[in-house]
C-alpha cells in the first residue's frame, strides 16, 4: 500500500519554496506604497508588477529542480547532505532578504544577504551540476536575476543612505 502518491515529493520539493516567498510578500506589500516608493532607484529598476511573477517562476524552478536532485540521489542520506544542504541554506538566505530590506529598511544588510544568496546559490548550482545537469540549469536564471537585484540593491543603499 502507498502512503505517499508518486507525485507528491515533485509538488512539495516545487512549491516549497513559495513558503517563503509568500510570507515576504505580507512584509513588502505593506512597505512598497509608502518607505520603498520614497526611495531612489536607478533607471533600470524593474516595475514593482514585475517582481513577483519573476520569483514564482524562479521559485518553481529552483524547488523542481531540488526535487530532481533528491530523487537522482535516493532522498535524504548521506550523498544528498551537501547538494540539498547548500540548497537549503541558500533558501534560508533567500527568504531572509525581504525581513532584512523591507522589514527592517537595511539596505546595507540587505545587500550582504543578497550576496551570501548569490555565492550559496552558485555553490548549489555547482555541486547539482555533477548530479543532475538539468537541475543545475534550471538554476541559471536565478542566478542571473540574484547578480541583478546585488546589483540593484547595491544602487539603492547607495543612493539613499542618509534616508531613515
Amino acid at each position: 500500500m502507498e502512503v505517499v502518491p508518486a507525485w507528491a515529493p515533485a509538488v512539495g520539493f516545487t512549491l516549497l519554496p513559495h513558503a517563503g516567498g509568500f510570507l515576504g510578500s505580507k512584509i513588502t506589500k505593506k512597505e512598497i506604497p509608502v518607505w520603498y516608493q520614497s526611495l531612489q532607484k536607478p533607471s533600470w529598476c524593474p516595475p514593482n508588477w514585475v517582481f513577483a511573477p519573476v520569483w514564482g517562476t524562479l521559485y518553481t524552478s529552483m524547488g523542481y529542480g531540488s526535487y530532481l536532485v533528491w530523487k537522482e540521489l535516493g532522498g535524504f542520506n548521506e550523498k544528498s547532505v551537501v547538494p540539498l544542504g547548500l540548497y537549503a541554506g541558500q533558501l534560508a538566505l533567500n527568504w531572509a532578504w525581504t525581513p532584512v530590506f523591507f522589514g527592517a529598511h537595511k539596505m546595507g544588510w540587505g545587500l550582504v544577504t543578497l550576496l551570501l544568496t548569490t555565492g550559496t546559490a552558485a555553490a548549489t548550482t555547482a555541486s547539482w551540476y555533477n548530479i543532475n545537469k538539468t537541475a543545475a540549469y534550471l538554476m541559471v536564471p536565478y542566478l542571473a536575476w540574484l547578480t541583478m537585484a546585488s546589483a540593484l540593491n547595491y544602487r539603492i543603499w547607495k543612493d539613499n543612505r542618509n534616508k531613515k
